[in-house]
């Protein structure tokens, strides 16, 4: 029998409202191999790791590491076990060194103070004995969002993790720096350490893992070694059939400028120069992509245009009309529409029901509001039709979005902005973290708004996405526009991570094109 550096037997999860999050899994790993753990949103994979790291007791089954039984009542004691987490979105301190936020909580003392040159020197030592190089005096803010992620991976190799679960790492990375974190992913591998790979990218998954764990629908429904399977039977696997993930794309047929940005830059408080001189307009019956590396300005970009910052320099139009006097209210009754990057901090109400987050865009529209009361048979009929047309799994209108899975939470917030016929759509990462059936069934929607005439700003960093729906794209770096293609057509993923890295840049005349 095969010994195994890690076994999870018979793992379920019931929470007090009998919503069970896994039944009765199987997950194991051999130490020195990357192993993939994939499912749809909803699948189970979350939970089973947040029982692996401590996050979450189980309610019944056994965790085996090197051959003794083990269980965790927090992440601290998962860390002393040797196994370590970086999550997708960063736990760091963004006003600290890079040395500063690997010793937290383990910091060398000088006498009564932290000893600011032994945590430099310590920083130092570890990233060259595991190649994943950074300045350990850089503050984190002022770093790329790839050196962020090598600091998390320090911060947990510093701790002692032999097991490394890494929380779709690739998210937000260009293809180069997707290519140089799999290379020191290897080297880690070489070094003896065993990493949890997590991600819905299946071509990904086909290149740097050994074996695949799918679940499904909260079980275990297979394991197998990589080689031995294709792209299409992980995908299948997945989804339980064959999934054709292809978007009919018509001819665009652009309309009027019904998004129009001129001159505008933003510096922040501390004097930062976030945006600077961006134009672009984006025209009805047409999706205007904008490609970046996490933190070049596309997050600015979108504050400004949604009225979380103020509008000092520069303007944003919307069907002609100013936005820099008005309240979101007033622009939200200019048939506009907004999926936010974070669904749980600003897409849903966690602790409302599916139904009231359906509407709560335009509850007191004449639509489900006549003299100040609220029609509820209307806005169940129209969150029934809704849940059914994106598929939502959930037990009905009445359900707390907060007690979805992140697919499906997103697939809310997409009905909700996407069912008003809007003019105008800002989609900022709209299928960030999901599954490839609830991906599909975004993409479909996005489409259609389209060839019905909206105009649909998309920034994504998930290129592949970028190229599927874009008619033209952008690409942004260090707060400027430095790429504008016309024409997606022969544009790779590879030719845009250069322009998102700032090693190549257009000239002034084609970036103009994209004024429209």
């Amino acid at each position: 029998m095969e010994q195994y550096l890690l076994e999870m037997n018979n793992i379920s999860k019931i929470y007090s409202n009998g919503i069970a999050a896994n039944k009765n899994v199987n997950f194991n790993l051999k130490k020195g191999e990357i192993h993939a753990l994939v499912g749809e949103n909803g699948a189970g994979k979350s939970t089973l790791m947040k029982i692996l790291f401590g996050m979450e007791p189980p309610s019944s089954g056994e965790i085996i590491l090197r051959g003794e039984p083990v269980r965790f009542s927090s992440s601290k004691d998962a860390i002393a076990h040797g196994i370590g987490m970086v999550h997708q979105h960063f736990m760091l301190v963004e006003s600290f060194t890079a040395a500063q936020n690997i010793i937290l909580g383990m910091e060398p003392k000088k006498g009564l103070f932290v000893s600011e040159e032994e945590a430099v020197r310590f920083t130092k030592e570890i990233s060259k004995k595991y190649n994943l190089e950074v300045d350990a005096e850089a503050v984190t803010q002022t770093l790329p969002v790839g050196v962020k992620q090598k600091i998390e991976i320090l911060k947990a190799l510093a701790r002692g993790a032999e097991i490394l679960i890494l929380d779709e790492p690739t998210a937000v990375l260009a293809p180069q720096e997707t290519d140089q974190l799999f290379d020191e992913l290897i080297n880690l591998k070489k070094q003896g350490h065993t990493i949890v790979f997590i991600s819905h990218k299946i071509p990904e998954i086909k290149r740097i893992s050994d074996r695949i764990t799918v679940m499904r629908a909260s079980q275990f429904v297979g394991c197998c070694e990589t080689k031995d399977v294709t792209e299409q039977e992980i995908s299948a696997m997945i989804m339980g059939c064959e999934m054709d993930t292809s978007i009919q794309k018509t001819v665009p047929k652009p309309g009027d400028v019904k998004i129009q940005v001129k001159n505008l830059s933003y510096t922040d408080k501390n004097q930062v120069k976030l945006l600077n001189n961006i134009n672009f307009g984006v025209r009805g019956g047409m999706i205007f992509g904008i490609a970046g590396v996490q933190g070049n300005g596309q997050v600015e970009l979108v504050e400004l245009m949604t009225k979380k910052r103020m509008i000092k320099d520069g303007d944003i139009l919307l069907n002609g009309t100013s936005v820099k006097d008005l309240s979101i209210e007033q622009i939200r009754r200019m048939q506009f529409g907004y999926v936010p990057e974070d669904r749980m901090e600003q897409g849903i109400a966690g602790q409302e029901s599916i139904a009231e987050n359906m509407v709560s865009n335009r509850y007191s529209s004449k639509e489900f509001c006549r003299g100040g009361l609220l029609n509820y048979k209307k806005i169940l009929k129209f969150a029934e039709e809704r849940i059914k047309s994106y598929e939502i799994r959930c037990s009905g209108t009445g359900q707390n979005v907060g007690m979805l899975s992140g697919g499906n939470m997103q697939k809310v917030v997409v009905a909700r902005e996407c069912s008003h016929n809007p003019e105008v759509l800002i989609a900022e990462q709209p299928t960030r973290g999901v599954d490839i059936g609830a991906a599909h069934i975004i993409h479909k929607k996005m489409m259609e708004l389209r060839d019905q005439g909206c105009a649909v700003l998309l920034i994504s960093a998930d290129l592949s996405e970028a190229l599927k729906l874009s008619d033209v794209i952008a690409v942004m770096y260090e707060g400027e526009i430095v790429a504008y293609f016309d024409n997606t057509e022969g544009l790779n993923e590879e030719k845009l991570g250069l322009y998102m890295l700032g090693l190549e840049k257009h000239s002034e005349e084609q970036i103009r094109r994209a004024e429209g």
